[in-house]
């Protein structure tokens, strides 16, 4: 039975934005992360990115000046405000120079005075710094929830009340070949993400599990629950990638994108699969 409800939830989302793009998100979409932290018609009361800004290269570099004013304005057009980090050089005994603008410290400092007025707190970041601010906000009373998508720390994963691999969020990271005609994320046809929970090692097959929509319900993971925003779909080892470990599976820490094909039984089947994540040796 689907219920309809309105959350109370007041949420604030803090983004660190060099992080995140150094670790697989740098094509990351904005409005989809705000729609992911308010999944349950929460308020967005905070929606804060810290991004790095170098004023020495903007000086003479007008390309990088005028994608950073865009970037930095079209956050702002979705409701998100920006806090620069300006970069800062400094030389090494060796004579060579190198920038730094690291914004944890902003950041934490920041939730952890906002929270007073906040219900949940979604951190996207995989930076294991922050471990002491998800427990200052759990002892506030905060329910924390991180994501990011690859180089997370394992500390971090287990210290939050939720993690969420941003891989498997629908939409918030463009898929291979994605573009204006791509059927819509969970059609037949689509390339979704998802992780292998059921592996047959007798009958060499498997079946993967993906989110097809955002909801409140992310902890009924079980499709055949009519509230459930997941789905299923059936692959046989032969479509996984040739250098794959197959006795890695089932595993949830392993990534899989696919193209959803025609049915096989019940579950449309998964084709033309590669790892995304922990990302492939070259």
């Amino acid at each position: 039975m689907i219920i309809n409800f309105k959350s109370f939830a007041k949420v604030g989302v803090y983004v660190d934005a060099a992080n995140i793009s150094r670790n697989g998100g740098q094509r990351m979409q904005y409005d989809v992360l705000r729609e992911f932290a308010c999944r349950d018609h929460a308020e967005p009361l905070r929606l804060n990115v810290y991004l790095s800004y170098d004023e020495e290269r903007a000086e003479t570099n007008t390309v990088y000046r005028d994608k950073a004013r865009a970037y930095q304005s079209a956050l702002r057009e979705i409701g998100y405000k920006v806090i620069e980090k300006r970069v800062k050089w400094f030389q090494d005994e060796a004579g060579n120079r190198f920038g730094k603008a690291n914004a944890d410290l902003d950041m934490a400092v920041d939730v952890l005075l906002q929270s007073e007025n906040l219900d949940r707190v979604l951190l996207a970041t995989g930076d294991g710094d922050f471990v002491q601010v998800v427990r200052a906000l759990q002892n506030k009373g905060c329910r924390v929830e991180t994501l990011a998508f690859d180089n997370v720390s394992e500390e971090l994963r287990r210290e939050s009340d939720m993690f969420v691999s941003g891989y498997l969020v629908p939409g918030l990271l463009p898929t291979r070949g994605d573009d204006y005609f791509s059927p819509a994320w969970g059609a037949m046809g689509s390339r979704v993400r998802g992780y292998c929970y059921h592996h047959d090692d007798n009958k060499s097959f498997g079946f993967m599990r993906f989110l097809v929509k955002l909801s409140p319900f992310l902890w009924k993971t079980d499709s055949r629950d009519s509230d459930s925003p997941y789905r299923t779909a059936f692959f046989h080892d032969s479509s996984l990638p040739d250098s794959f470990n197959i006795m890695k599976l089932p595993s949830r820490n392993h990534i899989f994108e696919f193209t959803l094909a025609e049915p096989n039984g019940k579950q449309p089947v998964a084709t033309d699969v590669v790892l995304v994540h922990p990302v492939p040796l070259q």
